[in-house]
């Protein structure tokens, strides 16, 4: 089922971004790490530790080979994301109920400024300004933050008034579609 899909994919997307705002990404312990099966910590080297030359599995702690990465050449940044942000607004009939359905530019997809989302909402209100009802706005928040980065080839995103106004987190557990199946 592809509904289920969504909200698995989605669900995860929270769960990895949950885990990086918190610093749980791995490598940013700050602590040691030690070799596996060992209680002294890793060292550095250039050359792999010398294996045994009876095939036996070594007994004392193994050196980690590591080496630092080399800089990576510089390429031009990406240019900034400007509106407009959607494409189109409009209105539509589902076996459900009314949608809008709302078309992302390619530059909503490229979006990280602070108050993008904002800016985009507003289009999609001088687009469609009876779409400023109840749980819509948080509708689209929810495609704005995890739709167009885990389904970027999405045309549309569909907002529907007659889905129950419910918590973020609620929200993203129903793949931004509370209440019914995505239309």
């Amino acid at each position: 089922m592809p509904h289920h899909h969504a909200r698995r994919s989605l669900a995860a997307a929270f769960v990895v971004a949950t885990l990086t705002t918190v610093g749980c990404s791995t490598g940013a312990s700050g602590k040691e790490e030690t070799a596996v099966g060992s209680d002294t910590p890793a060292t550095s080297s250039s050359s792999p530790s010398p294996s045994p030359s009876t095939g036996s599995p070594s007994t004392g702690p193994t050196a980690l080979s590591s080496s630092t990465p080399s800089p990576r050449p510089s390429s031009p940044a990406p240019a900034p994301a400007t509106p407009p942000f959607v494409a189109s607004a409009t209105w539509g009939d589902s076996d459900y109920g009314v949608t809008l359905r709302v078309a992302p530019t390619p530059s909503a997809l490229r979006a990280t400024g602070p108050a993008d989302a904002a800016t985009a909402w507003a289009e999609v209100l001088r687009l469609a300004p009876d779409a400023d009802t109840p749980g819509m706005r948080e509708q689209f928040d929810c495609h704005w933050t995890w739709a167009r980065l885990l389904e970027p080839d999405k045309p549309t995103w569909n907002l529907e008034p007659w889905r129950p106004d419910v918590t973020a987190d609620v929200m993203l557990l129903e793949g931004c579609n509370p209440g019914g199946p995505e239309v």
